[in-house]
């Protein structure tokens, strides 16, 4: 498979996604390709935002930004960027090295308009406690649900990711029974295990991925981030397409039943963007669709 490899791989102990705004009269381009030559040998993952392609006169299929979600006294944001970096790492020292030296390859041409720092907790629990991704597609069915197939030069092997910063209300959710926190999720906290007895509300019934049609499989990757007294979730999940996070999010905000997930009553995304991932060539970033004008 010659997709970014941090996309295949676990969740790192550590993380910085940088979203990137670009500058007015920038050539993006030559910034792009430096960046392409050591990304992927840094296990740093790339996404171009809308934008971005547009400026560059580049069309992927099915390549779209975020759409706003509305439910009942529920706002899902969209915050659209023309270029995000999720930098991985074990290291604190070595991530922030690793940030300034994507900063610095794209200073001519963009600026960091927003820096999300995040890590792993109790190897892949939310700050809630509870198990997250606990559905994730594996081996053959992870990389069919997350990356693209063509015979396309730079198209083959890519991935569309939907990235959201959710904001959770810690103090409210500890204010909760057990019980009630159970409900939330439709999970036991400690077996992990999906409660029969569980509401229509719960998260777990609103996003399970199986029983939609299709099938709304997704590779999640999200991982916890706090920042002062403030704290929640980065939601990351990749894709073949975005059909199947727009599939889950409408069932979560009650697009078709009026039902909202209970997430939302201790937890709201404040941002919502969309990126196409090139695949990988010859150990760069493939940035031969760019070179296109159409496909």
């Amino acid at each position: 498979m010659n997709a970014q490899q941090g996309i295949i791989e676990e969740i790192p102990t550590l993380s910085r996604y940088q979203f990137y705004r670009m500058l007015p009269d920038a050539s993006p381009l030559a910034a792009i390709t430096m960046l392409a030559t050591f990304a992927a040998k840094e296990n740093i993952v790339i996404g171009f935002g809308q934008s971005l392609l547009h400026f560059l006169d580049v069309s992927v299929p099915s390549m779209r930004n975020m759409p706003e979600f509305e439910g009942k006294g529920i706002d899902v944001p969209t915050t659209p960027f023309a270029l995000w970096c999720w930098i991985r790492g074990d290291d604190r020292g070595e991530l922030l090295h690793k940030a300034r030296m994507v900063r610095q390859t794209l200073a001519d041409s963009f600026v960091v308009d927003k820096v999300v720092d995040a890590f792993s907790y109790k190897k892949n629990k939310d700050l809630t406690g509870y198990e997250d991704g606990t559905e994730n597609p594996e081996g053959e069915d992870a990389l069919k649900a997350a990356f693209t197939k063509s015979d396309i030069d730079g198209l083959g092997g890519s991935s569309f990711v939907a990235v959201q910063q959710w904001m959770h209300d810690l103090d409210a959710f500890d204010a909760l029974t057990p019980q009630q926190q159970d409900h939330t999720f439709g999970r036991d906290r400690i077996s992990n295990e999906e409660l029969d007895d569980a509401p229509e509300s719960a998260h777990v019934k609103r996003a399970e991925q199986e029983n939609f049609d299709p099938p709304a499989f997704m590779l999640r990757r999200s991982m916890p981030w706090a920042d002062g007294d403030s704290e929640g979730l980065v939601f990351v999940s990749f894709g073949c397409s975005f059909d199947a996070f727009e599939a889950v999010m409408q069932r979560m905000v009650g697009y078709d039943d009026g039902v909202k997930d209970a997430l939302f009553t201790i937890s709201h995304p404040v941002t919502g963007s969309y990126f196409w991932c090139p695949p990988v060539h010859e150990g760069e970033i493939d940035l031969r669709l760019l070179s296109k004008q159409n496909i």
